[in-house]
């Protein structure tokens, strides 16, 4: 019965995402040529509209929201273009242990294929952590190239200003040179590249030494055209086998002193640069427009070593966009591996920008291309991954995308490639409102093996008007498979009423990362007019996930009850996050949404900005600290210190991709030499390369003393486990640092890092002294070590309090509950542990204390539910290894392997981790010693 009512509910008009069905026809750039055009005109709309009631003062919340509040019928989750495993641990275990087992030659390939599952988890150091391991591993050359070029693309160092889209950085696993030499090396994750040592390997010959060879007595003559080229007949012989048989055989040749040459499509020129190559053995004397008739000379005449030769040497000359684009033609019609690969590599080391290049898309997008690029052995999955990738972060709806999806379709050979693929493209189709394609696709990624392409194919059918299909393929997937969080979201698209919010509900438990249930039970309340209710659902994520679409929605909550200052908050963090993001489904840009915010908003001069960031910074309140830097660099746009305190903000709020473009802008922005190493430093720093970023802080002290070089080395040297030598050392820094100039937010962090050293060291009066010294500069962190202190002096009562002033400081204080419950008894633990999960359900340790309470407690069961809970939205490497810990403890080796396992795929060096591995297979090869 209930089958059936809902049927009948389910009659109705399809309602689409954002827009009605409209017939628009996608143009070239894959956007719609009449949505691009009205959506032009509403923001010069908007813009006269706002401007003509601007100086009403009581024009209210409807001259700023001239498209009213968001609908819950218009909203909807986007399908990821990632692989989502519904079984992640099993599949990270799996991949882990293929990894260990297969051929030096397979390593590289697993390790894309690792990157492809993680990237579902959005952590960019895991993700660069994958593609390092799969170059390093990397044998053939154009693997090498595209790998390397990846690297150097999520690094973006595009975005730095006086970077060569061919400098390395002395990265050799990004160095353009070490990537044109094949094989495998194993120890090249630990080198740095040379390029800086050495800039060339070979010394040149001199004319005199070109003159000797020349000397040489000759005793044969090639003929070409009018002139004759003197050679030497065993050298040339020596050139190939069909040279000797010639010259040395049966053939007329070997007894003529003079051989006519002229029908070899050869000039006089490259007859002679052939001959100079038969006494030599060199070609770098020579002009690229010879070598190249080398080249085609030594295909013809199966010179192989000429060949070799002359490929490196033309390998070496590719720099620029044009050159590449001018040898590749060469290169595909000769079959030169090395020459090849480096125009590719010039091309991958330009993305983003070579995107926009026709005759660079030429290469890479069509049938024809790929199969040009692959009879010369260089149309490989990788390449089409990494190209695709970068298209769909440039575009998701240009033709360019889809066409080089289709090509990655086309390199898949395994089931895991032919899944992405598909599924990337249907998710590029779904965009492009081509429902059918996108089913298409969907269904066939679901039949390699990818079940999450079922939401795709779900969601295609309700755009087509298919809702009560939609809903019943969700439900099978919810009966068929252990459910996870998005099955859930998914069906409630496609539900009604009661059972709507109850899968949004279960969802929310499931997953409490997923922002669409908050999303939508937000716009629920607004439109029941609970405002106030509706920003508190959405401050619920906003809390721990900060994603640019939920501070929009809380913006426009926040216009409807005309609080424009805490609405202009939002935007400007908004833009901080993302600078192009546009409001109103993308109608209105976020700048000119400011633009007139601004006349609702009294703004204060840039002295009032230092002192709203000064208590924003001190209340612990990142956004607004955001908002504020973003509207003083309004004003001053090229301060490089506001750019970086903007990644400062932005790591801790766990934004690291929008915190890496601030120290990009900071650096650039730079006005001196030793600022710009201090920010290129923490670059170095945030990616994994710390001795790089010492060396940068050095040389920055070097040329003048200041506080961020001086922080910058203690903080690097302070990340690694320090003997008392080390600490000391640490503890002079810091000092040097707090005697140079700087300002009370800095200095602060300062005083804090001297009190953890000092905590560590034993000092506990000291520590107590910059803890205290930091709280009168309003450094309100500081009274997490300082109750630190008072805990260790078992003072457990003043710990207590301690932080409790800083949960009442703070406005972001999921940390401080945590921490916290250190200092008390047992059950007032668990009550802030609980409130901590409640604020910030990403914070894993809440999870592992109260797995370890129930484990104490012999409920083992229990303790095994309550960390598998966090682990299916957030698979945590502490979290893992504790869980295969607890499967050790109860006799379930195969479990504990299993989560082993798949810790090691995450961070594969963790020593604790390793150990507990080796000890549970041991237990499982001899059960008997159980």
């Amino acid at each position: 019965m209930r089958g059936l009512k809902l049927i009948e509910r389910f009659k109705g008009t399809q309602v689409h995402a954002l827009n009605p069905p409209d017939t628009t026809v996608v143009n070239s750039t894959g956007s719609s040529s009449t949505s691009s055009k009205i959506g032009n005109h509403r923001v010069k709309f908007i813009g006269s509209k706002l401007k003509s009631n601007k100086a009403r003062s009581g024009s209210g919340a409807k001259t700023l929201l001239p498209f009213g509040l968001p609908r819950t019928d218009l909203l909807e989750p986007p399908i990821e273009p990632h692989l989502k495993s519904i079984q992640l641990v099993e599949t990270l275990s799996n991949l882990y242990r293929r990894f260990e087992t297969c051929s030096e030659s397979e390593k590289s390939l697993v390790c894309i294929e690792q990157y492809s599952v993680l990237s579902s988890l959005g952590d960019p150091k895991l993700l660069r952590r994958c593609l390092r391991a799969a170059r390093q591993h990397a044998f053939d050359l154009q693997s090498k190239v595209v790998l390397s070029a990846w690297l150097r693309y999520e690094r973006r160092e595009d975005e730095l200003d006086g970077v060569s889209p061919m400098d390395c950085s002395r990265f050799v696993l990004e160095c353009p040179k070490a990537a044109l030499v094949s094989g495998y090396d194993p120890n090249s994750i630990y080198d740095h590249c040379k390029c800086y040592q050495e800039r060339s390997e070979f010394t040149q010959v001199s004319k005199g030494d070109e003159f000797l060879a020349l000397e040489e007595d000759s005793d044969i003559c090639f003929r070409v055209g009018n002139e004759d080229i003197n050679c030497i007949r065993f050298k040339i012989a020596a050139l190939s086998t069909p040279f000797k048989a010639m010259l040395y055989g049966s053939f007329t040749e070997s007894k003529s002193y003079r051989i006519d040459f002229s029908q070899n499509d050869i000039s006089v020129e490259g007859m002679r640069g052939v001959d100079l190559y038969s006494r030599t053995r060199r070609v770098d004397l020579l002009s690229p427009e010879i070598v190249l008739e080398l080249l085609s000379f030594a295909n013809r005449f199966c010179c192989e070593d000429m060949k070799s030769a002359s490929d490196i040497h033309l390998a070496s000359l590719v720099s620029c966009i044009e050159d590449a684009l001018d040898l590749i033609e060469y290169g595909l019609e000769e079959r030169a591996n090395a020459l090849i690969a480096s125009c590719l590599q010039v091309l991958l080391r330009e993305l983003p920008s070579s995107l926009y290049n026709p005759k660079v898309m030429k290469i890479f997008c069509s049938f024809e291309a790929r199969e040009r690029l692959a009879s010369a052995g260089h149309a490989s999955f990788l390449l089409y991954y990494f190209l695709s990738q970068v298209a769909m972060g440039d575009s998701m709806v240009s033709n360019a995308t889809v066409m080089l999806l289709e090509r990655l379709g086309e390199c898949a050979t395994e089931k895991w490639q032919k899944a992405l693929a598909l599924h990337q493209l249907g998710c590029v189709l779904l965009e492009r409102k081509e429902y059918v394609s996108a089913q298409c696709c969907f269904e066939a990624a679901s039949e390699a093996g990818h079940v999450y392409s079922l939401a795709g194919m779900a969601r295609c059918r309700y755009k087509q008007g298919q809702q009560y299909s939609a809903y019943r393929l969700t439900s099978s997937l919810i009966s068929e498979y252990k459910a996870v969080g998005w099955m859930y979201q998914e069906r409630s698209l496609y539900n009604v009423g009661k059972d709507k919010i109850a899968d949004l509900e279960t969802a929310t438990e499931l997953d409490p990362t997923l922002p669409f249930p908050y999303k939508y039970r937000a716009v629920s309340k607004a439109e029941e007019k609970q405002t106030m209710a509706a920003i508190s659902e959405i401050d619920r994520i906003i809390g721990f996930k900060l994603v640019p679409d939920c501070l929009e929605l809380r913006a426009w909550f926040l216009m409807a009850i005309e609080d424009y200052g805490s609405a202009l908050r939002d935007i400007r963090a908004v833009l901080t996050l993302d600078p192009s993001y546009k409001m109103f489904n993308e109608q209105v840009r976020g700048d000119i949404l400011i633009e007139f915010l601004n006349y609702k908003v009294q703004l204060g001069s840039q002295a009032d900005c230092w002192m709203q960031l000064y208590d924003r910074w001190s209340s612990v309140d990142d956004i607004g600290s955001l908002a504020v830097i973003h509207q003083m660099l309004v004003n001053d746009p090229g301060n490089s210190l506001l750019r970086f305190r903007q990644s400062l903000l932005l790591l801790r709020l766990n934004c690291q991709k929008a915190a890496m473009r601030c120290l990009r802008l900071a650096r650039n922005h730079s006005s001196s030499e030793h600022e710009k190493l201090v920010y290129e430093g923490w670059i170095l720093y945030d990616i994994g390369h710390r001795e790089e970023a010492l060396a940068r802080a050095e040389k920055s002290i070097s040329i003048q003393r200041s506080f961020e070089a001086f922080f910058l080395k203690s903080y690097t040297l302070a990340d690694s486990s320090l003997d008392p030598e080390s600490s000391s050392y640490v503890i002079q820094l810091l000092q040097e640092a707090l005697q140079c100039p700087s300002d009370g937010l800095r200095k602060g962090q300062a005083l804090n890092n001297l009190g953890t050293i000092y905590v560590d060291c034993g000092k506990l009066d000291q520590a107590a002294t910059c803890y205290m010294n930091a709280l009168e500069i309003k450094h309100t962190r500081a009274h997490q070590g300082l109750a630190r202190v008072y805990f260790l002096r078992n003072q457990r009562k003043a710990a207590y309090n301690e932080m409790s002033k800083l949960i009442e400081k703070a406005h972001n204080n999921a940390s401080a509950y945590e921490k916290r419950s250190e200092y008390c008894d047992r059950e007032t633990a668990k009550n802030d542990l609980n409130m901590a999960t409640k604020l910030d359900p990403l914070r894993t340790y809440p999870y592992r204390f109260r797995a370890a309470v129930l484990m104490d407690d012999q409920k083992e069961t229990e303790a095994v539910e309550e960390l598998s809970k966090a682990i299916a939205f957030k698979p945590d490497l502490q979290m893992l290894h504790l869980r295969a810990a607890f499967y050790e403890s109860m006799g379930d080796m195969k479990s504990a392997l299993c989560d082993c396992e798949a810790a090691l795929c995450l961070e594969p060096n963790h020593m604790d981790t390793l150990d507990l591995y080796n000890r549970a297979r041991d237990r499982a090869i001899n059960p008997q010693e159980m």
